[in-house]
C-alpha cells in the first residue's frame, strides 16, 4: 500500500493556484496552497509534503526564499519553480537553493509532473543555435542583480546605474507568460 503523494503549492495567484491545485488532486496528491513564505512558515508546522510548486513573484518577497525554506525542512522535497519570469539567473538560483526543475509559464499539470521525476540531467537537451539577443541579454542581467539583491527594485537599479522607475517599466515591458 503506498502513501498519498503530499504537494504544497506557493502561488499569489489565486485562480491559477486553486486550479493547479485542483489538477493534482484529481492524481491522487494531497494539496496545500498558500500564498507567500509567512504563510508558508505557518503550514510547513504541520505539513511535510513530498513535493512543492513554487511561484518566483509571491506575497511578502521572492519564491526563492520560499524555495531555501522549503529545502531546510526536508532535503529531499522535490521543488519546481514554475515562472512567468524566466531568466537564467534566477534558474541557476533556484536550482542552487534545491529545486529540482524550472518551468516557464504556461506549463500544465503533466510537465510539472515530469518535472518532479527528473532526477538526473539530460544531455541530449539541444543546444540553442540562435545567438543570444542583447535585449535579452540585458533582461538576464536585470534578473541576475534581481536576485543579488532579494528582488529589491530600488538596490537593482542602482546597481545597473538606471533610474528606479527605469527599471520596473522594463520588468512590466517584458513579461514572459
Amino acid at each position: 500500500m503506498s502513501e498519498t503523494p503530499s504537494l504544497i503549492i506557493v502561488e499569489d495567484d489565486a485562480a491559477f493556484a486553486e486550479t493547479l491545485a485542483r489538477s493534482f488532486r484529481r492524481r491522487g496528491y494531497m494539496v496545500e496552497t498558500c500564498t507567500g513564505l509567512p504563510e508558508l512558515e505557518e503550514r510547513l508546522t504541520g505539513f511535510s509534503p513530498g513535493f512543492a510548486v513554487v511561484d518566483l513573484k509571491v506575497v511578502g518577497g521572492s519564491g526563492l526564499e520560499c524555495v531555501r525554506l522549503l529545502h531546510a525542512h526536508d532535503p529531499a522535497m522535490r521543488i519546481v519553480v514554475l515562472t512567468g519570469f524566466a531568466s537564467i539567473a534566477t534558474a541557476i538560483e533556484a536550482t542552487k537553493l534545491g529545486a529540482c526543475y524550472y518551468l516557464a509559464k504556461p506549463s500544465n499539470t503533466d510537465d510539472i509532473e515530469a518535472a518532479f521525476s527528473r532526477v538526473d540531467g539530460d544531455v541530449s537537451t539541444p543546444l540553442t543555435v540562435r545567438p543570444t539577443s542583447i535585449k535579452t541579454l540585458e533582461w538576464e542581467r536585470i534578473h541576475e542583480v534581481l536576485a543579488e539583491t532579494d528582488f529589491n527594485i530600488s538596490e537593482t537599479a542602482r546597481r545597473l546605474g538606471m533610474h528606479r522607475r527605469t527599471l520596473a517599466r522594463k520588468l512590466e515591458k517584458r513579461r514572459i507568460t
